[in-house]
């Protein structure tokens, strides 16, 4: 198996085509546009058996992980973080685009990473929960230079707002009456428009989060009876696992949410450490999921009087408990894509892998 490793860029695709030992065979670049896609899967052919490592790094490689998909190419994603690793651990010094390439291809023929499967639902999901969070960002930096402005204008005002709510309608409307009541200024001028922006962002914010909630009781009602997932934790477990039959068991998938624990034992001393890698924004989901259920759900918390009782701390009872959790999540999302596909007509077999 030859494996192609691809450092993707907006204007050009570096290629560095490696054997089962690691060792550079050939390198090349196109422009990144399909018919550089075109030209790359012509010159791929001189290998018969082959597979496409491509860096993660989505809004450049999307599209060429879509025309190798379309292609009937075998393909993975590589994480930033494993060619950066990889990188460092190589015996050439330095950085460029033949190195980095290298580097995504070495991760891959050495990890057991899941395979690209073309996009679905999930896509679109994605797509919409990025937006949101990006709308989000963009309305709490608002928040801030408005409430600085606010303090500036009036510091005794400013300090009746509570914090992390100037967003909310009750406090947008106590601000518009503030403004109504003062004379007009430079400074208040651009209160006023802070604060349109911050009403138009979190009304924005609002209407995409009910649109997710509708898409997840579509798609993934299963995540939403979790206890202490809400739907955006859902819609984020949703968008960043895809596929959930890339994944040949729950422990794969557990690697990927950064679940599973690393060994840290030495002599008679036995424990796990801290998973530090694999996808941050799904652990991330799993671990509020997880922060909840410990304050609302009473199974969770005998889970967690269990762990603690057997010597562990309450922070890795909380990292078991998080392995526990992503073994539950994979067991819905597989028995899902299971009944899906057995209410398709003309299925395919049940070995097949799409």
């Amino acid at each position: 198996m030859i494996v192609l490793g691809v450092d993707p860029h907006k204007d050009l695709l570096v290629v560095v085509a490696v054997d089962s030992n690691g060792r550079q065979l050939d390198v090349t670049s196109v422009p990144a546009r399909p018919r550089g896609v075109k030209s790359l899967l012509r010159w791929a052919r001189q290998y018969s058996e082959r597979l496409w490592a491509v860096e993660d790094v989505r809004h450049v490689a999307g599209g060429l992980m879509r025309g190798l998909l379309a292609a009937g190419e075998q393909a993975v994603w590589v994480p930033t973080q494993l060619t950066a690793r990889y990188r460092r651990v190589g015996r050439g010094q330095g950085k460029s685009d033949p190195i980095d390439a290298l580097a995504v291809a070495r991760a891959a023929l050495r990890e057991d990473l899941p395979p690209a499967l073309p996009e679905d639902e999930s896509r679109v999901v994605k797509m919409l929960l990025d937006h949101r969070e990006d709308l989000v960002g963009e309305m709490v930096r608002m928040c801030s230079r408005l409430r600085w402005l606010l303090h500036d204008l009036d510091p005794d005002f400013a300090e009746t707002i509570p914090a992390r709510k100037l967003h909310k309608r009750r406090w947008v409307t106590h601000v518009r009456d503030y403004f109504a009541a003062q004379t007009g200024s430079v400074g208040l001028s651009i209160a006023a428009e802070l604060l349109d922006r911050v009403e138009e962002l979190a009304r924005r914010a609002d209407q995409l989060e009910r649109e997710l909630h509708e898409l997840m009781k579509a798609q993934a009602p299963q995540l939403l009876a979790l206890p202490g997932c809400g739907p955006l934790s859902a819609a984020r477990i949703v968008a960043e696992t895809g596929n959930v039959r890339r994944f040949h068991s729950s422990a794969a998938f557990a690697m990927h949410t950064g679940t599973a624990p690393i060994p840290a034992s030495s002599g008679a001393t036995h424990r796990h450490r801290l998973n530090r890698g694999g996808n941050r924004r799904l652990n991330a989901a799993i671990h509020r999921i997880v922060i909840t259920q410990a304050r609302i759900h009473d199974g969770a918390q005998r889970y967690l009087e269990r762990r603690k009782s057997m010597g562990n701390s309450r922070t890795e009872a909380i990292r078991a408990l998080k392995r526990h959790l992503a073994r539950h999540v994979y067991r819905l999302l597989t028995t899902a894509a299971a009944s899906t596909r057995l209410s398709l007509p003309n299925s395919a077999p049940a070995g097949a892998t799409g």
